[in-house]
Order: structure tokens, then C-alpha cells, then sequence
């Protein structure tokens, strides 16, 4: 699999959005909703497969702060305090290609649980 780096990682807090350009000068534009609901943390996928916990009532989360781990990921801060997944540039990439469909599993997984989301903002 081919490695692809982020050349620019912005962060636009009013708008609740981060905006990862790669080296392929591909631009992928993220919710804070679909980052936190999508977080690569144990407390959100769980500690082995089956145990992802879904995230529900997360329409309002914001990004505090983007924290650079080493040259190969970020640290995203919340405002619900949750900061501790790490989103690797290889995370990031594949979530940009497959956001359509990541974000369509998380809308049917709420509605099978019977939860219904109050936004309207969409991330499709």
C-alpha cells in the first residue's frame, strides 16, 4: 500500500471542520462529528473487533486543538475532553477516500440503535 502524507492540515473551529490536503493534492474536508465518532481510540473501537462502542450525541463536537505525534499522525483534542486516539496519516487518508461510505455506516448503525440525529449537517 502506498504512503501518502498530509501537506497541510487546517483547522477551522467556527466551522467545526478540519481540512487534510495530501501529497497526492487530494483534499479531504472532516466534521468534527465524523472525527470523534471515527476516533482510532480503544475507547471508541474497543480493545478487539466487536467491541466498537457506538458514538451517539456527538452532532455538536468541536476540535480544540490538532497535536502533531511524531511524522506520522495527529493528536485531536475535543471539547467533550476525549483526546486520545491517534488519527495516522495512512487513518486519515483511508477515511478521506472512504468518507461516503463511513459516514452512511454510522448513519444506519444510529438508526438501528433507535437514535436520531438532531443536525443537519451532513459529512457525505
Amino acid at each position: 500500500m502506498e504512503k501518502h502524507y498530509p501537506k497541510n492540515i487546517e483547522l477551522r473551529k467556527k466551522s467545526r471542520r478540519l481540512i487534510v490536503t495530501f501529497d497526492t493534492e487530494e483534499t479531504f474536508d472532516f466534521s468534527a462529528e465524523f472525527l470523534r465518532v471515527y476516533s482510532p481510540s480503544a475507547d471508541v473501537k474497543g480493545h478487539s473487533p466487536g467491541q466498537a462502542v457506538l458514538q451517539v450525541g456527538k452532532e455538536d463536537a468541536t476540535i480544540e486543538d490538532v497535536e502533531p505525534i511524531g511524522n506520522y499522525a495527529v493528536r485531536l483534542v475535543f471539547g467533550d475532553g476525549h483526546d486520545t486516539g491517534l488519527y495516522t496519516w495512512d487513518y486519515l487518508y483511508e477515511m478521506g477516500v472512504q468518507k461516503k461510505e463511513y459516514w452512511g455506516n454510522y448513519r444506519e448503525a444510529l438508526q438501528l440503535a433507535g437514535h436520531v440525529r438532531v443536525s443537519k449537517n451532513e459529512d457525505s
